[in-house]
């Protein structure tokens, strides 16, 4: 027997330092968020150990005889990688732990509660002496991981798991509903911590820059996913759910998610911990259709292949590859491509072959299409479509159009910048060197550091941000030992009072739980994970019964 990773693979590369046999691939961590966007077990190396099932945060990892039907293409894609890329024995690197410094040598803001932040304060509070302070604008934590994934992706959830045992620590503190920027600044942050280390993502949506963009009916993706999650922001949001058909502008994993949640069945989202207004506005929901635009081929769609794999299982829904301009170069097989790029290839010209069911609803990918322009006089009514490459006598085909009631674009995020530090506002995130924030010179801004997609850009799954984090922890950590962050700054005790002085009311950890506890209470009684609370006034009064 043996084990093989799955589609709810997070990157989060715990699985490979536990391997006795070191054969999970790729190991490189990266903090860049490129290259594969799973890990791999060889089939022929690993010895049943179950190491690495034990130890996967989001339950990814199978045993190869208990794999269900719509997991079983995994096995073989394991066993496709190792074929193209032979294991080879990775470089062994002892594992050392750092030595503690005395209490309050060190002490670290984190700004943002997400995966980015939350693998920063596990790594920074593995080492002995250091403090970590934590500040969210919501009374609730883990960003993305609450407000972004699928809620039909309970496992990928159950990372905060690992959060929950590293922040259990007495030298960490939360301060939850405490925004930075408002009545807290960076000059604040730096009067009370040596380092202060910015975890905020990325949360505004790019453009579409087309005509009729400005319409009431088109809608940026997130905001979509954010609504239906029960993000307080979004939670009063409008989406026109009366029409047949939607199309979303992209097909990343964002756009995968949303067409989903739009299609699946009504006992299905009620398995989930969907916000109730949602669940209630889906079930009443018209949309038989969703339409996935992409510019380029499938060989170079921006989805994975697991989530692609996963769609051939949803039920009641037919996948639709709209292949009228797709060739032999965008189906055929291609020495060049690596497994996951050949997986969903192969994948395409299958659901190509497939049989259409009558009264299933349809999801249809419409590669090589690149939107021109939303038509519409009070709302959006049409989407215009231009062809992104000419056909085969070299003319362009003629424009299409779509009928809609709603579009929502997903077509990547940019950071916002933050008072008090440098920004590049071409890339959308704030300048640094492997973490160290960089001003307009080069030089590091003292005390200043970044996590995260505000550093790397909105690139890589969830476990990327472990690799991303313990490259900018690790520059903290020389930076303490150079004396670059030895200055004097106030205590824990100081910090409370300026906060009770400037009227911030913070959640702690233990009012977490008792949110947490609560969802959870709910979510039992109807059936479900959670039932989340959607209004921050809701929050409070669960934190503080």
């Amino acid at each position: 027997m043996t084990y093989v990773i799955t589609q709810n693979c997070c990157k989060d590369a715990s699985c490979v330092s536990v391997c006795p046999v070191d054969c999970i691939r790729p190991s490189d961590s990266s903090s860049s968020g490129n290259g594969p966007q799973m890990l791999f077990i060889d089939p022929d190396t690993c010895i049943d150990c179950g190491a690495c099932y034990d130890e996967c945060p989001v339950d990814a990892i199978h045993a190869d005889s208990d794999l269900p039907p719509e997991l079983e293409p995994f096995l073989e894609l394991n066993a496709e990688y190792f074929r193209r890329n032979p294991l080879e024995p990775g470089p062994f690197l002892p594992f050392t732990n750092r030595p503690a410094i005395p209490a309050g040598a060190l002490r670290v803001a984190i700004v943002g509660a997400g995966p980015a932040a939350c693998y920063a304060a596990a790594e920074l509070l593995a080492v002995g002496g250091v403090e970590v302070e934590m500040f969210e604008r919501l009374p609730v934590p883990f960003g993305l991981v609450r407000y972004g994934v699928a809620p039909d992706h309970q496992h990928t959830k159950s990372i905060t798991q690992i959060f929950d045992r590293a922040l259990a620590n007495k030298r960490f503190t939360a301060h939850l509903g405490v925004e930075v920027g408002g009545i807290v600044d960076h000059e604040l942050l730096l009067e009370h911590h040596h380092a202060v280390v910015y975890a905020v993502g990325a949360p505004d949506s790019r453009e579409l820059g087309l005509a009729g963009e400005d319409l009431p009916g088109h809608h940026a993706a997130a905001e979509f996913v954010a609504w239906y999650n029960g993000h307080p922001d979004h939670a009063a949001a409008d989406f026109d759910l009366s029409t047949r058909t939607v199309v979303i502008v992209g097909n990343g994993n964002v756009a995968l998610d949303v067409a989903r949640v739009l299609l699946m069945d009504d006992e299905t989202r009620a398995s989930t911990d969907l916000a109730q207004h949602a669940l209630d506005a889906l079930a009443d929901s018209a949309v038989e259709e969703v339409v996935l635009l992409g510019r380029r081929g499938p060989r170079h769609a921006a989805f994975s292949v697991g989530e692609f794999l996963a769609l051939g299982h949803l039920r009641g829904v037919d996948i639709i590859i709209e292949g009228s301009d797709l060739d032999d170069g965008d189906l055929a097989d291609d020495p060049d491509d690596d497994v996951e790029t050949a997986a969903a290839v192969a994948a395409t010209r299958d659901y190509l072959g497939r049989s259409r069911v009558e009264g299933n609803k349809r999801l249809v990918f419409r590669f090589l299409r690149t939107p021109v322009e939303l038509e519409g006089s009070n709302t959006v009514e049409a989407i215009r479509l231009a062809p992104s490459r000419p056909d085969a006598t070299g003319a362009a085909s003629a424009d299409e159009r779509i009928e809609t009631g709603l579009v929502l674009r997903s077509i990547g995020y940019r950071g916002r910048p933050i008072p008090g530090l440098p920004f590049d506002h071409d890339r959308g995130v704030v300048p640094n060197d492997e973490g160290r924030v960089i001003d307009d010179s080069g030089q590091p801004v003292p005390g200043a550091y970044v996590t995260g997609w505000i550093k790397r850009g909105p690139r890589g799954v969830i476990g990327t941000n472990r690799a991303c984090a313990e490259q900018t922890v690790g520059n903290v950590f020389a930076d303490h030992d150079a004396g670059t962050l030895d200055r004097g700054v106030a205590d824990h005790e100081a910090l409370m009072s300026a906060l009770t002085e400037r009227g911030a009311d913070p959640v702690d950890w233990v009012g977490w739980r008792a949110i947490d506890r609560a969802e959870k209470s709910a979510g039992t009684e109807s059936g479900r994970p959670r039932v989340k609370f959607v209004s921050i006034a809701d929050m409070l009064q669960a934190a503080r019964p």
